[in-house]
């Protein structure tokens, strides 16, 4: 299986690789020990188009025999027009049709036995962390994103099936459970009037009340890509009181209004001052990360400007940003006045260099001070590698610590800060 993009390509990874191994097949460690290779594509931009379509090639080089399934499959005759030996070619989270593919491409022989399948299902991440992937598709329809198309608009999952996968994780090892979507502050809008019993007691399809019970069920729980709905405002009591980590994940996008019309996306950046500055009297150690796009046709220096002033005062805790980047089927490639590409580099230099800035003083503000930290990797040398609770795994920074051979992958250890730059901790584990 080679797996590419976000996380819920991920989690459709994971849900292919159970059903495969509950049907007697076997993983194989490279291309060389395979029957059949599925490569998992990702096609939100233009350049991960290019990545999924090389590790095809690369694929089919190596071992000749290929089925191809993910977002990229809405392009099979892009697919096949380059590779026209694949055997089958299916779009995403079409689990069914992947599996068939395989039963056909590599039909398994008779046998009594069968491989047994952990109750978790199988998993692509460390034992110590799982994504919980709670809805499908989205509603939004913003100029410069075509996930709608390749995934459909929103399908919520029933909540108590969303809590019994929880309980398997942990059960299973599970120590942060990493709630995905294309929009999470969304969750059951279209299943509101469908409550769910849930160890004796009803759950309504509502972000809040699913965060509740998670947090009941996992040591962390920590929510991603947040749409900064009003109701997101009920959420940071729970991370008050200790029952979801003090982690949102918002992307923003931007903050000038003229941009953000422009890409569809709500325009009213001082009211998110105001309610970042709400959350932060209620919960101080709430870190919030964001994503931003420079670039976007139409986008004056001025609007940019606007945005590393809007950053300033903000003051986020982590921050990614993108050049825009023209995607096939985006109503963003019809608007007037592209960025040249040479200004589009030039602001994001820009940003990341403001960002990186506003994250060293943060850091920085944090030596001296006692952390819960969760150990990802210890090694040979009595050194470890572990998150804080505002880092989120292969996306926000580290937390190194030393004196921490004693330590197992998964511990969660109150560690004394004693050092930092730009993106990463340094400290030591305390007894």
């Amino acid at each position: 299986m080679v797996s590419l993009g976000c996380p819920k390509n991920l989690v459709d990874s994971e849900r292919i690789l159970t059903k495969l191994r509950s049907d007697g097949y076997a993983m194989s460690p490279d291309y060389q020990g395979a029957d059949v290779v599925l490569v998992n594509t990702c096609g939100f931009l233009d350049s991960a188009k290019e990545e999924s379509l090389e590790a095809i090639g690369e694929a089919i080089a190596e071992n000749g025999r290929v089925i191809v399934t993910g977002c990229m499959g809405k392009e099979a005759e892009v697919i096949r027009a380059r590779f026209p030996n694949v055997l089958a070619v299916t779009g995403a989270h079409q689990y069914e049709e992947v599996v068939g593919a395989v039963h056909e491409a590599a039909p398994m022989p008779p046998s009594p036995f069968v491989n047994l399948v952990p109750d978790a299902g199988l998993k692509l991440t460390p034992r110590h962390y799982s994504y919980l992937k709670i809805s499908e598709g989205c509603n939004h329809r913003c100029a410069f994103c075509i996930i709608p198309s390749l995934r459909g608009d929103l399908v919520s999952r029933r909540p108590d099936a969303i809590l019994r996968e929880a309980e398997k994780l942990v059960e299973a090892g599970t120590k942060e459970l990493l709630v995905i979507s294309q929009d999470t502050s969304a969750y059951g809008v279209d299943i509101r009037k469908e409550p769910r019993m849930w160890k004796g007691q009803e759950v309504v399809p509502h972000m809040t009340d699913l965060a509740r019970e998670l947090g009941k069920i996992a040591p962390w729980v920590r929510l991603h890509y947040v749409y900064p709905y009003p109701h997101v405002d009920q959420v940071i009591p729970l991370m008050a009181e200790g029952l979801i980590l003090p982690y949102l994940d918002i992307p923003f996008q931007h903050a000038s209004r003229n941009v953000l019309r422009a890409m569809r996306r709500p325009a009213n950046e001082a009211k998110v001052l105001e309610r970042l500055k709400g959350w932060r009297e209620i919960c101080p150690d709430i870190a919030i990360r964001s994503t931003f796009v420079v670039g976007f046709p139409g986008e004056t220096e001025e609007d940019f400007q606007y945005l590393l002033d809007w950053l300033d005062e903000a003051q986020l805790d982590r921050v990614g940003a993108f050049r825009f980047e023209p995607v096939e089927g985006a109503s963003a490639n019809a608007l007037p006045d592209p960025v040249p590409e040479e200004v589009k580099e030039e602001r994001y230099a820009r940003v990341m260099e403001k960002t990186a800035a506003i994250s060293a003083a943060k850091l920085q503000a944090k030596i001296g001070r006692t952390l819960e930290v969760i150990v990802d990797e210890v090694g040979e040398e009595g050194g470890a590698t572990g998150r804080s609770q505002a880092d989120a795994p292969e996306i926000d920074g580290e937390v190194f610590l030393r004196d921490a051979g004693h330590l197992a992958q998964g511990d969660i250890v109150r560690v004394e800060i004693e050092d930092a730059d730009e993106h990463d901790l340094y400290g030591v584990p305390l007894a």
